[in-house]
């Protein structure tokens, strides 16, 4: 017979491979960590230190060399289904196939095997059948409470054997069989054994681990587990009812009516709130909660996980999806279950027929059943709710007014809050925009209308989104009315054009006179999304004067320097990085870039960032910038805009400009030569 091909072979042997369960996965892992020991059928095992507890070992495990947060050893055992043999290495014999009763007893089990000979039960698990035991092992016997023990082994009941029967099933299923969410039906008035099998490579039955899996008999075949299982006959729902420390939950079920849904057919993982966690929810707080039923809805639907998870199968940190569309981050810390990372699970791993329960004494409230100062507490912007606290603008943060808040984080105000006065807060109501927005929503050029009555322009970058001159700092929180964006500076709304805002700063009062001169002044009031590097006075008197009275005195050559200063986009400064390239006016590249968190334009650093007007962003430098390659320029007789009266003014605001003497003659000039062009 011909052999297939290559490629055929290793593609089946992968599909093999692929098929297995993640139990096989993380056994073959461990065969292999064995083999590498040097010795045949050995797996290696890790043990947490202090305990008795084992795992067969995941490559993740292996390498971190931790469970649960908690040190391993690592130990080498016969893998499931061999045995040493004396003066040789490693496990090299198979165990000798027999029925159920004789395997429980190699197999560590011996405890079931001594009650199946009490109970009567070793006849049927002798004798000829095909059945699964799923065996406690001798540990979990001695860990039960005398008092349940007694009732089990009582000569004067059966309540034994129908015990050992419940953890039996009528057919022979191995781990590959053992589904994730399906039951089995067991020997004991057909009543369901609910199977787990986890990515992890964990397997519970009623949420007992397997430790060891898939012993064969000549009858069935035999798992050992780690917990004696009792029967579930009640859903979720009926044990809230039933339980005195969940009494406040059921009225919050039956308020929100998810009292089907907890009574429906599924697999469900309730992190049920006792009453001890409510009452450390502030009054007011738990008051409004239970009040609404939208965010009450949310709470609830925060504490049921979309799957069954029972404690035994978290052996590392999970990130689990809730019925309300969250996420929680599900893990251990040695013996406790976490969530957050906090150790507040009281009670786990009660059984239901639709899942399984875990009592928490902390109530997790998710961020959509929060106002913004709730919201604000878990988040970096402390001080900020303090602002608005002090400005008497908690209402709208409180209330059901829906908002989105931008605030300022924390180290913004790292030198101390600023006064709190009438236009502070102003200021702060331009930091409250109506409507409830989500930022991912959000896209380039969208206004925003503000409590304040202020228009806000969002600008979307590659490696930033921000609100005028305020970029977002971290992920924002959606609240229950409100959404949070925390932003990385105290937003500045825009108060005029360019030319508004340059004229109304006395740094600026040469710069305006020269866009005058250079008939540039229409241009930089009319609507659009202009970035100007504005040179100060300084970076006037800072020219030699030579080429300062040469500038002046040909407009031409004065436009097309000031155009080399403007690009026609903005660019605020939380959007640059390592280097901008913009495209000037004049047709040149502006090179933005930021350095030890300073911006700087063509290699020059800017003395003030995000000055915001409704058609731009001004950067105050104190240098004027020179095209990469100068173009001969004519000269130009006529001054290119003849309105002479505005530049009049222009030159009257500056007057410690007009008291300099370097800059004087160069006024006189332009002054001049307008009289005569209009002469």
């Amino acid at each position: 017979m011909a052999r297939p091909p290559l490629p055929l072979l290793l593609l089946a042997l992968g599909l093999a491979a692929a098929a297995k369960s993640p139990y096989q996965q993380v056994l073959q892992h461990s065969r292999l960590r064995g083999r590498q020991h040097g010795d045949p059928n050995v797996c290696a095992v890790q043990k947490l230190i202090g305990t008795n507890r084992k795992y067969f070992t995941n490559c993740k495990q292996w390498y971190q060399r931790k469970i649960c947060g908690k040190s391993t050893v690592i130990s080498y055992e016969c893998c499931p289904g061999y045995e040493k043999v004396p003066g040789e290495k490693g496990c090299p014999a198979a165990l000798p196939l027999s029925n159920i009763y004789e395997t429980l007893g190699v197999v560590g089990s011996a405890t079931t095997q001594l009650y199946s000979d009490r109970s009567n039960l070793r006849p049927e698990i002798e004798g000829p059948g095909s059945f699964t035991i799923f065996a406690p092992s001798n540990e979990a016997w001695a860990s039960l409470s005398a008092e349940t023990l007694d009732s089990l082994v009582s000569n004067v009941n059966i309540e034994l054997l129908n015990a050992l029967r419940y953890h039996m099933v009528n057919k022979r299923v191995l781990t590959d069989d053992l589904k994730h969410g399906t039951t089995l039906n067991s020997m004991y008035q057909d009543l369901p054994i609910h199977i787990h099998h986890y990515p992890n490579g964990i397997v519970t039955v009623n949420c007992a681990r397997l430790l060891k899996a898939d012993h064969h008999a000549t009858n069935g075949v035999v798992h050992v587990i780690d917990k004696v299982i009792a029967t579930t006959t009640n859903s979720i729902q009926h044990i809230i009812e039933t339980e005195e420390s969940l009494e406040t939950l059921r009225a919050a079920v039956a308020a929100s009516d998810l009292n089907s849904l907890l009574e429906s057919e599924g697999q469900y993982t309730l992190l049920a709130p006792t009453n001890e966690a409510f009452e450390k929810i502030p009054r007011e707080t738990l008051n409004r909660i239970l009040g609404d039923p939208e965010a009450l809805r949310d709470l609830l639907n925060h504490h049921i996980l979309k799957s069954a998870m029972c404690a035994e199968a978290i052996i590392a940190g999970l990130t689990m999806e809730t019925l309300e569309g969250t996420t929680l981050d599900v893990g251990c810390s040695g013996e406790e279950l976490t969530l957050n990372g906090k150790p507040i699970i009281a009670n786990k791993d009660v059984l239901a027929t639709n899942g399984v329960i875990h009592f928490v004494n902390e109530l997790l409230i998710p961020d959509s059943a929060k106002t913004l100062f709730e919201l604000a507490q878990e988040s970096e912007v402390s001080k900020s709710m303090d602002l608005f606290r002090q400005s008497g603008l908690s209402s709208h943060l409180t209330g059901s007014e829906r908002v989105t808040l931008l605030a300022p984080v924390n180290d913004v105000f790292k030198d101390g809050l600023p006064i709190v006065d009438s236009n502070m807060k102003n200021l702060l109501l331009n930091h409250i925009v109506r409507d409830q927005l989500s930022s991912k929503y959000l896209y380039h050029g969208q206004k925003l209308q503000t409590l304040g009555d202020k228009e806000l322009r969002v600008f979307v970058y590659r490696n930033n989104l921000c609100i005028e001159n305020a970029c977002i700092a971290a992920h924002d929180k959606r609240g229950r009315f409100g959404t949070l964006f925390s932003v990385d500076k105290m937003l500045t709304p825009p108060s005029g054009s360019v030319m508004d805002v340059l004229k109304a700063d006395h740094r600026f009062s040469t710069l305006v006179a020269a866009i005058q001169s250079a008939g540039l002044t229409e241009n930089l009031n009319r609507p659009g999304t202009f970035t100007v590097f504005a040179p100060t006075n300084e970076a006037f008197q800072a020219m030699p004067q030579g080429e300062l009275n040469k500038l002046m005195g040909n407009a031409k050559e004065l436009a097309n320097i000031l155009k080399f200063h403007v690009a026609d986009e903005i660019l605020v400064s939380g959007a640059v990085g390592a280097l901008v390239r913009l495209k000037s006016m004049q047709g040149d590249k502006l090179e933005v870039s930021m350095k030890n968190n300073v911006i700087h334009i063509n290699k020059e650093p800017v003395a003030e960032s995000d000055i915001m007007a409704t058609n731009g962003v001004i950067y105050a430098v104190n240098s004027v910038l020179q095209p990469q390659a100068s173009r001969p320029q004519e000269r130009g007789d006529e001054p290119a805009d003849p309105a002479l009266e505005i530049f009049k003014q222009a030159s009257a605001l500056s007057k410690v400009s007009q008291r300099n003497p370097r800059l004087a003659p160069v006024y006189s000039r332009l002054l001049a030569r307008m009289k005569k062009n209009l002469g």
